[in-house]
């Protein structure tokens, strides 16, 4: 969430910088108005308090002098129903400005290309080049199918579109990749790991900024009367493990990477690719989490990048690198990178993680702050976050680039000892 102090401010430079996400943010001017009946509201709440604790005393000595306390008690009685509605004023402008700033996206990074969509990302590394096949390419789905290892068709009779079912070496392959990203994130990177509860409520989704601007996409959950939310990703209860907490200076940077099983219901994708894995209303995902100083977060974003991309280059998958433009990045996001993997069913680069920078964004909205010493004022953190990667996307990239001839997948060598076997046929 924006500071509202620095919005009225800099309301103008503030507007300038939301809208290179192609949207009419004209309205936050309102926040000045808002911001100034809410000060004389408050001040003028404060002089009758302070008239009615007056009076009070006043009173009290009339009781003890004997005198007569009518006029006074009727004073004050009136003084509190204008406390009272002064009160519910205020309440309702502190609802409106906090509604206008929980549907304000944040403020886009200086580095951050301008553009309309995806078509005006930027392009900053290519990595590997794409196989040469000397037979005809086979997608993932036809790959799976043929294998035994992907079910679709029992999927839908279980639940529905959009869901699979891993069988065999493919429900080996999911394990496989999560244990090796894990693996290398823990142990060559020092991330701590977690596994953090696939179920979140709502002030964690409000903390992370999927709420209140896309309930709608979400999975909602009514347990013992209670509204509870399928996470969208480990991001959400991951940010949140600190939420409402001062951090120490010297617990900064905080690097945690976290598994969890994603629930999307995807609701503005109708009829986007639709055939496969590659978007599906359940799935699973390695996510990177760093708690860090204002000043440290760009160096540290790089290094998340780096890790990410570490484990495409540990499997030999060609990939690319792009900045996110201005009219494609994420509602809660000051940059964002993402890698795209090339997929040959495809013959084209598809999103496989996304690494971002919230800055202070997200701490705000979830109150995570930090000290950098016992004497110093608090101040926000900077969270980040990034795919660490897409368990499915990757079983995906694993199988359309390292298919063969006769129908069979080469198993990467890096996941041999995990696989326990070369190929799968």
């Amino acid at each position: 969430m924006l500071d509202l102090k620095f919005v009225t401010e800099n309301m103008d430079e503030v507007i300038e910088n939301l809208e290179r996400r192609q949207g009419d943010f004209s309205h936050l001017r309102n926040l000045i108005t808002l911001q100034a009946v809410r000060k004389q509201l408050i001040l003028d709440v404060e002089t009758r308090k302070a008239k009615r604790n007056e009076q009070s005393k006043q009173i009290g000595l009339f009781k003890r002098e004997q005198k007569d306390t009518t006029a006074l008690l009727a004073e004050v009685q009136n003084l509190g129903d204008e406390i009272k509605a002064l009160d519910d004023k205020l309440k309702e402008v502190e609802t409106e400005i906090e509604h206008i700033l929980a549907n304000t996206p944040n403020l886009i990074h200086e580095t951050v290309p301008v553009g309309r969509d995806d078509q005006d990302n930027l392009e900053v590394k290519v990595v590997g080049k794409p196989r040469e096949f000397s037979f005809p390419i086979k997608d993932h789905v036809e790959l799976g199918e043929k294998l035994g290892i992907l079910d679709f068709e029992r999927a839908a009779k279980l639940t529905g579109a959009r869901f699979v079912v891993d069988k065999g070496l493919g429900a080996r392959l999911e394990r496989a990749l999560i244990q090796f990203m894990m693996d290398v994130h823990s142990l060559e990177y020092g991330y701590e790991e977690i596994i953090p509860p696939f179920i979140v409520n709502e002030k964690s989704m409000f903390s992370t900024g999927q709420f209140p601007k896309f309930k709608a996409d979400s999975f909602r959950l009514d347990l013992d009367g209670q509204e509870y939310y399928l996470n969208p990703t480990a991001e959400v209860p991951t940010i949140n493990l600190h939420r409402d907490e001062i951090l120490t200076g010297e617990q900064l940077p905080i690097n945690y990477c976290s598994f969890t099983t994603a629930f999307r219901s995807e609701a503005g994708s109708a009829g986007k690719d639709t055939r496969g894995i590659l978007r599906q209303h359940q799935f699973n995902k390695v996510e990177l989490i760093k708690f860090t100083k204002p000043e440290d977060s760009y160096v540290e974003l790089e290094k998340m990048l780096s890790h990410s991309e570490s484990i495409l280059e540990k499997l030999e998958i060609p990939y690319r690198v792009v900045i996110l433009s201005s009219g494609d990045i994420g509602f809660s996001m000051a940059k964002t990178y993402d890698i795209e993997v090339w997929l040959p069913g495809q013959n084209r680069y598809r999103e496989i993680g996304s690494i971002s920078n919230a800055e202070d964004y997200q701490a705000r909205r979830a109150n995570i702050r930090f000290k950098r010493t016992k004497e110093s004022k608090t101040e926000y953190v900077h969270t980040l976050n990034g795919s660490g990667l897409a368990v499915g996307r990757t079983m995906i990239a694993i199988m359309e680039n390292y298919q063969n001839e006769d129908g069979s997948i080469t198993i990467p060598k890096v996941l041999v000892p995990y696989m326990k076997t070369e190929v799968i046929k």
